[in-house]
């Protein structure tokens, strides 16, 4: 690899703490060591697990940075030490990690982008509830909202997945005997994402994302390679097209859009109508909202607009002839609190406004613990 060549990425992913993603991850590199690869450790959380602490025994590691909080001093990867470094290889736990204020980025998916862009290949570990666009659904399933998420495009970019599979029951089994926590911490992780009901739902919804993660990179491939037509509304393709709103659950309608979008291999636009482009002339509490999933919506690669019109349906639909949009996402909030929504007849005049296009609502679902 020459230093102007981009690294690669490696993701070990998991359905839950403990399957053995980093066992696998620094035993895969182990192997590598041995074939005389010049490979670091970049960043390892060893969680007490001694098995797996073992795995790093002479592989080198980069000592951590230090980092000043709120009187405290907490320690994060050193991606200088690690550029500095410049191994053929690194290894880094805790993809979906967010750095402690202060740090230069705020995401550690962000750090390895760096790191990538130096050349330096990257191996990292990550567990499906970890991703974006599935956020929703994990919170159906446990009960409990992810807070630290990657986005879908940056998984989507890694060179190769590498999925860690261990049955529910075995996974349980190694909890019992204190392997994946600390005894005390036991009941606690039994009363949340170590429930067996929800360590089977996300066993499958890891199987299921990669299922369509092969997929996708057989459709991207085949449209890597077919000529496009010159005439856009001639191309046959999904277009999809989402309005944006301060309601709470505009956050869900994004990540539904982007799947499904992702899915079809579609082109999707997210949309804000006010009566001016300028939302400086909204309330406080709804312009931050707004601004809030606009930029949502752009950390997920949607492109967006802030669209001007009296006539929100109208603007709406107006928008979505001129693109060529084949699908118009709207949500639906259960709590339905947001002045937008409280017209009864906006959605039936999408509707009646839209015939030429397939019209979605999304509405919220209760989760597993409602």
């Amino acid at each position: 690899m020459t230093n102007t060549d981009r690294g690669t990425l490696k993701l070990y992913m998991g359905y839950a703490a403990g399957v053995g993603k980093t066992y696998r991850m620094l035993e895969d590199a182990q192997a590598l060591k041995a074939q005389g690869l010049d490979v670091v450790i970049g960043y390892f959380e060893p969680h007490g697990r001694q098995a797996t602490i073992v795995k790093t025994e002479g592989l080198e590691t980069v000592p951590r940075a230090k980092v000043q909080y709120r009187g405290s001093t907490f320690e994060e990867m050193d991606t200088d030490a690690i550029l500095e470094r410049s191994p053929l290889l690194c290894l880094v736990d805790e993809f979906a990690h967010t750095n402690v204020p202060g740090s230069s980025r705020t995401k550690r998916w962000e750090d390895i982008e760096i790191l990538r862009d130096a050349g330096i290949d990257i191996w990292t570990t990550m567990n499906i509830q970890h991703l974006e666009s599935l956020n929703d659904q994990v919170q159906q399933i446990a009960g409990i909202r992810v807070r630290e998420t990657v986005p879908d495009w940056v998984v989507q970019q890694a060179d190769e997945v590498v999925i860690i599979d261990l049955s529910p029951r075995a996974l349980l089994h190694r909890l019992e005997r204190g392997v994946i926590y600390d005894r005390e911490n036991v009941e606690r992780a039994l009363q949340n994402f170590f429930r067996e009901s929800t360590l089977v739902a996300l066993r499958e919804l890891a199987l299921r994302e990669t299922a369509l993660e092969i997929k996708q990179r057989v459709i991207r491939d085949e449209a890597a390679t077919t000529p496009k037509p010159s005439d856009p509304s001639q191309a046959g393709n999904h277009k999809i097209l989402l309005l944006l709103t301060a309601d709470p659950s505009t956050a869900m309608l994004i990540r539904r859009a982007r799947r499904v979008g992702d899915f079809l291999g579609a082109e999707c636009f997210a949309v804000a109508v006010n009566t001016t482009a300028d939302l400086n002339r909204m309330t406080n509490s709804s312009q931050e909202a707004i601004e809030r999933h606009v930029n949502f919506a752009r950390n997920m690669r949607i492109e967006t607009r802030i669209l001007e019109g009296n006539d929100p349906a109208q603007t709406l639909i107006d928008f979505a002839h001129q693109n060529h949009i084949t699908q118009i996402f709207l949500s639906r909030s259960r709590k339905a609190s947001h002045a937008f929504f409280s017209q009864r007849g906006l959605l039936q005049k999408i509707v009646r406004l839209a015939r030429d296009m397939q019209i979605v609502i999304v509405s919220e679902r209760e989760s597993a613990t409602e």
